[in-house]
């Protein structure tokens, strides 16, 4: 289909410069600076003509209508039990966010807690991490702005619906580890950048601290300072019964330090349990025993119990082995029992065993698909829990770790037959000989016949596991005739450790193989043709799309690239990219640089190519993943491009790096996604 009008005019720069010996050309790198008066007048032109052309497409009546009979239901998360009182969220069919309800046992009458619908006349107010205490009386919770992971925290009396007066700036990755008393929590604080601490080292500044309810946030103790290293995150929890204080620096999504301190203790201190060790440690005490879930020596990850009196590693017992099939990916201690999530095939299972590692049951689910917000307490009985699929929109269930009931506690109810939808999970080759698994979402009818509307969805990093979760996008594009394709590439965390780290620094292109190999698969099984298939990725898949198109543009028919990065010369200057290095690698090194560079989208965008048709997804209060990767990448598409195909770049307003919060805007984007896939591939 023919694209839009022309694009607006960008300026080009001859920027070359050298690194560690290479010449690197930037010609966009004006793009950055998002406050310049020139960058601001060329994102308003981009995002006007994205529109406009956006907006004119066919079909939009028909999947505004269906999305939004899919989209706006009443739906309720898992809840979370303190001493009675019950917190969760509920989605309502007719509200644009979701709102907080609490209420004094299972049959008292639900109160609203927190309402972000009434915070902003424009939406840009939203509610972000919310904890209760272990009494229920008070809730630590994150205010935010657009929906970016920037936040303030407050506490909130429950009874009296009001707020204590704690303010707590600063807290953009905190959520409040209460101690039992309620009197106070532990948090992960950032200072606001100016000096030294600047947007790329921010997050190597962050604290631990105390704050007691009542004192002044400038004097809150600092119980574990600052890293000074940008590529670490630091978090902290309080053992349920309120005596273990542990504490750990996250060194990207490959290792952990670990320590834990005895808060009863004459003179409390910390007790290292790993320090430098090349391996991932969560940590869970309970009963006088540390519970950890690592990959140490067990890439799909096992359970070692630690009795902190004897700390040292070969004091250390195993109780629940390493699989060698199943991925083991959470861990909790819920009824005074382990619970234990594992991935077969990336499709959830779980599992109850005592804490000695014996088996008691494995909870029935419904089917092939995804648990999620496992939701329980040490010392009481009833676990909660979500089950999804790719056509089951979302259940919770409630289950007694002691009699194995389970039962329903809520249900999304949506117009959909799924009998009218199949799932099947195949298996492909990839270049080097690697078999990649692969979820294919269809209509019953729907057969392999060269032409159908394909979109393949990846993403293949920081051990991110694809498994079967419902999207009214999906299920639109299937009814409609389509298929989606979602391959579960190396980097990911389904096949455990190994499967992740076969994705990373300078193994990073075995993520684009696997993703090309399918779009291969799909092309030799008939099921499509370059001209029917699109490439879906947001964020690191957005990275995905963006090297896919630039590798091989002649494979794909459109691209629709969300929040992404694309410039990996540069990634680790802006927001939050110096967390990533451990796992893309440092332009500042020579020989990662020269890793990057190889497979950097925004530096291998060819004058002269006949690219795909482009839908590129920003968002203006992105700061998690700049939007300059956006910007830069764009710019580079439309002046390069010979095809006629259109190359456009929306930016979503009042929205961070997960999108906007209202249903509205939400479906708004889902509608012109969709709207341009059909015009692009079907």
């Amino acid at each position: 289909m023919p694209g839009p009008a022309t694009p607006p005019p960008t300026r080009r720069d001859d920027l070359v410069e050298t690194l560690h010996g290479q010449s690197i050309a930037d010609p966009y790198r004006w793009l950055e600076d998002e406050h310049a008066p020139e960058v601001q007048a060329w994102m308003t032109a981009q995002d006007e003509h994205a529109r406009a052309y956006l907006s004119s497409l066919p079909a939009r009546a028909e999947l505004s209508a269906r999305m939004k009979a899919l989209l706006e239901v009443d739906a309720l998360g898992a809840p979370r039990h303190r001493r009675g009182r019950y917190f969760w969220v509920h989605k309502h069919a007719a509200r644009e966010k979701s709102i907080v309800y609490w209420r004094d046992g299972e049959a008292g009458e639900p109160r609203v807690l927190f309402d972000p619908n009434a915070w902003s006349a424009d939406g840009s107010s939203s509610l972000g991490e919310w904890t209760p205490s272990h009494d229920g009386a008070r809730v630590a919770y994150n205010r935010k702005e657009n929906n970016a992971d920037e936040a303030v925290m407050h506490v909130r009396d429950v009874a009296s619906g009001t707020d204590t007066g704690d303010v707590i700036p600063g807290t953009k990755y905190a959520q409040a580890a209460w101690t039992p008393d309620g009197r106070g929590f532990y948090y992960v604080w950032v200072p606001p950048v100016g000096g030294e601490v600047t947007i790329a080292e921010r997050p190597g500044f962050a604290e631990v601290r105390y704050h007691a309810l009542g004192a002044d946030p400038a004097t809150d103790e600092i119980v574990r300072p600052a890293t000074r290293d940008a590529r670490t995150f630091q978090g902290v929890d309080v053992s349920h019964d309120g005596r273990w204080l542990i504490h750990a620096v996250q060194h990207g999504w490959n290792a952990t330090d670990l320590e834990v301190m005895d808060l009863h203790a004459a003179a409390p201190a910390w007790i290292p349990l790993a320090r430098g060790v090349d391996a991932l440690f969560t940590a869970v005490a309970h009963a006088g025993t540390i519970y950890v879930l690592t990959n140490d020596g067990a890439p799909r990850f096992r359970v070692l119990a630690i009795d902190p009196a004897r700390p040292a590693r070969e004091a250390w017992r195993e109780v629940v082995a390493e699989d060698p099939v199943g991925t083991l990916e959470s861990m909790s201690v819920v009824g005074g029992h382990l619970v234990l999530t594992w991935l077969r095939r990336a499709a959830s299972a779980l599992e109850v065993r005592t804490l000695a590692g014996a088996p008691v049951r494995e909870i029935a689910l419904p089917g092939v698909g995804t648990v999620s917000s496992v939701v329980g307490v040490p010392d009481e009985d009833t676990l909660y829990f979500v089950y999804s699929s790719f056509t089951e929109p979302g259940v919770v269930f409630a289950t007694s770790i002691a009699s194995g009931r389970t039962r329903e506690w809520s249900r999304v109810t949506v117009p959909l037959d799924t009998s009218t939808l199949v799932t099947e999970q195949v298996s492909y080759r990839s270049k080097d000989g690697t078999e990649i698994s692969m979820f294919l979402i269809r209509g019953k009818g729907t057969r392999p016949r060269g032409d159908v509307p394909t979109i393949l969805y990846g993403y293949g990093g920081f051990s991110v596991s694809l498994t079967p979760t419902f999207s009214a996008s999906r299920v639109v594009w299937a009814e409609r005739g389509g298929v989606v394709a979602i391959p579960n590439l190396r980097g990911g965390g389904e096949y455990g450790e190994a499967w992740h780290q076969a994705g990373m620094l300078d193994k990073k292109q075995n993520v684009f193989d696997d993703y090309l190999a399918a779009a291969q698969w799909l092309c030799d099984q008939g099921w499509t043709s370059p001209a029917h298939l699109a490439v879906h990725g947001g964020s690191n898949g957005g990275l995905l799309v963006g090297a896919a198109m630039t590798q091989a543009p002649a494979r794909f028919g459109a691209v629709v690239c969300a929040v992404p990065l694309l410039d990996m010369v540069r990634y680790h200057r802006f927001g939050s990219g110096k967390t990533w290095v451990p796992e893309y690698g440092s332009p500042d090194d020579p020989a990662q640089l020269a890793t990057l560079v190889a497979y950097s989208p925004y530096h291998h965008v060819v004058a002269g190519t006949r690219y795909p048709a482009m839908l590129m997804l920003a968002a203006d209060s992105d700061d998690r993943v700049d939007p300059m990767h956006a910007r830069k990448f764009t710019a580079a598409v439309q002046a390069a491009t010979t095809s006629d195909a259109p190359v456009v770049l929306r930016i979503e307003r009042n929205a961070g790096h997960g999108g906007a919060d209202r249903m509205t805007q939400a479906i708004a984007q889902a509608v012109d996604t969709l709207a341009f896939l059909l015009a692009t591939v079907a």
